[in-house]
């Protein structure tokens, strides 16, 4: 399984980002995929997940809750993460992770699969 995120870059705070994750090798669909985060110094925390098939069921950090919107396209085998009214505490790389599994969770261990991080900076 390869995952391939991208669509970091630099925004002003208060500004909106979209990052994608592509995921190839196996059935997209199986999937439950998420997003985490690791800022400078700090641990690699959770983001976002959606559940697998028609990506029914969504679960969100309290951080990014009302800000963040993660969605997926099992005809695209990907999955995105729609930041809005960003803040410079958002900056971080973000890495988008998949568990087979009929669950979401938000424990970074849970995943197997993970990609190599796109980094998202929000200035002041």
């Amino acid at each position: 399984v390869q995952l391939q995120a991208s669509g970091g870059g630099l925004v002003q705070a208060g500004g909106s980002l979209r990052i994608s994750c592509a995921v190839s090798g196996r059935t997209f669909n199986m999937f439950v995929m998420g997003w985490f985060r690791q800022a400078p110094g700090k641990e690699r925390e959770f983001v976002a997940a959606i559940s697998g098939w028609n990506g029914g069921t969504t679960y969100y950090a309290d951080s990014v809750k009302g800000r963040f919107t993660i969605s997926r396209d099992g005809a695209k085998n990907t999955v995105w993460l729609q930041m809005n009214s960003l803040i410079p505490e958002d900056t971080a790389v973000y890495y988008c992770a998949a568990r087979v599994s009929a669950t979401s969770s938000p424990v970074r261990n849970d995943y197997p699969y993970w990609g190599q991080g796109t980094q998202v900076t929000v200035s002041s």
